[in-house]
């Protein structure tokens, strides 16, 4: 008997679709009856071929693609759906009867092919769908489906660090630690069949170890060098000319910092950056320009070149520490916008200690991003190096609370008169919250101001850090980054509803000041103005927050729901923040038996089930859920989930 023996690696089950379902409409719309079809573009990896195959689930589709050996063979590509010799004239009369036709790496056809495709979308009687990748040489009848206006285009953009979450639980086996779901985003730059040859690696040698507390995975040290991964960065490892392979292997061993140029031989930086190997900064220092080069290089060195490159890469304490005051300067100057790392995600990558004052600063970066879960995770790092340290505790802590999380190390909070707030908070006890914050005079016992009255504290305001990004160093402002009366000190008084605290002590025309004031008015566009600013500022469970506040004081309906979509969409980012202002966030308009189907819905029950459990019609359910979806800005069930977890 003949055993056939399939690879591994078709054996493997797809990965869950995710982040794309704003572009499956898009795409299922331009596919429609009527409609011409669609061009997708987007860069290798983007996941072109799994959205354009979950458009067409379930209907009559005709799916033909390009091959790179067959760009000489007249008609290549339809050759299963096309007799033999036949001509251009004859296979348009024979395909123009497809209702749909999927066409696969449109920019490997063959002349032929593509000028069949470029007549079949001028007749206009089959829909298209068209998938090209970006950066790759196509025949100008394939580009002329968009430029000469036959076609739309959807430029599809690699998917986001948020929306490969799942795709990266399914390929681990279960949940991921925040920084190594960074490392693998990064890593991959975006190309998921990468990241998926990645996992398998990583898991298949069992590099991935598991938290028994959460059940999180966690992956450090280097990166295995599989034979899919060879293939992958070929273009570094088959470098023929030894010099440029010396010129790689030097930047590879000096990550993660980089060379400058005038360090280097000029001639052979110019071949590799016109191969696209380089990446060339303002500055003329010189990096790899994929981030797994760098990882494969090292891998691949013998033992002698490893410990001779390794002795030129130069001190990494310096540039950690001038990585650090980079972060505090842009905390004190309250914009937290992403600014590359790349010191402090290498030494963690690799498994190497982290000082436990910059794991405190990049904690709390990542915490007044709304990336809570990332910011537990740098203070954790810090503490596995000084596990005492109060920094990173405060951080851990704060992380925890603003998740909705109460026990011992949220208590830890309550020592220091900066963070003494939120474990009240935490219980729903917003009173003794604020009355932490400011100890002297109780809100329940001071009138809220006017919005242009002035105020008698005013020669005590605090200067408001996205207002003067000096604040550092103004000594009215302690150093101590959880000091009580510290600008973000104040704004927590905001956040927590001090109103009072806010327009007292921060100034009107900064953007904390603008939050507190628009409050006190109970101006609904004003706060979408200071959510949009917060986000711009990379404040985003800020902003969540303020969008929050804005439904509740919005007397237009349809700002009141513009303003609930945005904070829904903002509040999903910020990795299970349960924030006082955010509690009650959707479900208070709705009825209560809009609720009682919306719970269930989000529980995973389908519209029949509820209907047989509630004794309703499905016709009843579906029209109460539709009318929900109107109310909550919800798009379908996929957002449900997140909105009936919010806090009551």
């Amino acid at each position: 008997m003949t055993t056939i023996e399939n690879p591994p690696e078709t054996l493997r089950l797809p990965w869950p679709f995710t982040g794309r379902d704003e572009e499956l409409e898009l795409v299922r719309r331009a596919s429609a009856a009527g409609r011409p079809g669609i061009v997708i573009t987007g860069p290798a990896g983007c996941g072109r071929t799994r959205l354009a195959m979950e458009a067409v689930r379930g209907t009559d589709c005709a799916r033909v693609a390009g091959t790179p050996g067959t760009r000489s063979l007249p008609f290549a590509a339809f050759a299963p759906l096309l007799p033999e010799g036949v001509g251009l004239h004859r296979a348009v009369r024979l395909l123009s009867g497809t209702r749909t036709l999927l066409v696969d790496d449109a920019h490997l056809l063959d002349d032929a092919s593509a000028a069949l495709l470029h007549q079949l979308a001028v007749l206009g009687r089959t829909r298209l769908l068209v998938l090209v990748a970006d950066g790759a040489p196509a025949p100008g009848a394939v580009t002329r489906l968009w430029t000469g206006g036959l076609l739309p285009r959807l430029a599809l953009a690699p998917l986001s660090r948020e929306a490969a979450g799942p795709l990266l639980t399914a390929g681990a086996g279960g949940p991921v630690e925040p920084l190594t779901a960074n490392r693998l985003h990064r890593l991959c730059g975006g190309d998921l069949r990468l990241l998926r040859d990645l996992l398998d690696a990583v898991r298949e040698r069992s590099l991935l170890t598991v938290d028994t507390d959460t059940d999180e995975r966690t992956w450090r040290g280097p990166v295995p060098v599989t034979p899919a991964l060879r293939e992958r960065t070929a273009a570094v490892l088959a470098r023929a000319c030894p010099d440029e392979r010396e010129t790689l292997d030097r930047l590879a061993f000096a990550e993660p910092l980089s060379l400058a140029a005038d360090t280097l031989d000029l001639r052979i930086l110019e071949r590799l950056e016109a191969d696209g190997l380089l990446d060339v900064g303002d500055d003329t220092t010189v990096r790899l320009a994929h981030p797994l080069h760098g990882p494969v290089l090292r891998a691949a060195a013998g033992r002698l070149r490893t410990r001779r490159l390794t002795g030129l890469r130069r001190p990494l304490g310096t540039a950690l520490d001038a990585e650090a005051a980079r972060l505090t300067r842009r905390i004190d100057g309250a914009d937290v916008r992403t600014v590359p790392t790349p010191v402090g995600e290498w030494l963690v990558a690799e498994g190497e200690p982290l000082p436990a004052r910059y794991a405190a600063v990049r904690a709390r970066f990542s915490r007044l991003r709304g990336e809570l879960r990332e910011a537990a995770a740098w203070a954790a790092e810090g503490l596995a190096a000084a596990p005492r340290d109060r920094a990173c505790r405060t951080e851990l802590a704060l992380a925890a609370v603003q998740s909705g999380e109460t026990g011992a190390p949220v208590d830890l909070l309550a020592e220091h008169p900066g963070t003494a707030a939120w474990p009240p908070a935490a219980r729903g006890d917003l009173e003794e919250a604020l009355r932490r914050l400011d100890p002297a005079a109780p809100t329940e016992a001071r009138p809220r101001p006017t919005p242009d009255a002035p105020h008698e504290s005013d020669t005590a305001r605090l200067p408001d850090a996205a207002h003067d990004p000096r604040t550092p160093h103004d000594s009215r402002i302690p150093h101590d980054p959880y000091a009580a009366h510290g600008s973000y000190a104040v704004y927590d008084a905001v956040r927590l509803g001090g109103v009072a605290q806010g327009v007292r002590l921060l100034p009107c025309d900064g953007l904390f000041g603008r939050h507190a004031r628009a409050l006190a008015r109970g101006d609904g566009p004003a706060l979408d103005s200071v959510a949009a600013g917060l986000e711009e500022r990379g404040f985003l469970l800020f902003a969540a927050e303020a969008y929050a506040q804005a439904v509740r004081v919005h007397r237009d309906p349809s700002a009141a729901r513009t303003a609930r979509t945005r904070a829904v969409a903002l509040a999903r980012r910020c990795q299970g923040a349960r924030t006082p202002a955010l509690s009650g966030l959707v479900l208070g308009e709705l009825t209560a038996r809009q609720r009682q189907i919306v719970t269930l819905a989000a529980a995973g029950l389908s519209n029949r089930q509820i209907a047989e459990r509630l004794t309703l019609s499905v016709r009843t359910v579906g029209n109460h859920l539709y009318s929900a979806y109107t109310r909550l800005g919800a798009g379908d069930r996929g957002a449900l989930p997140w909105l009936v977890e919010q806090p009551a």
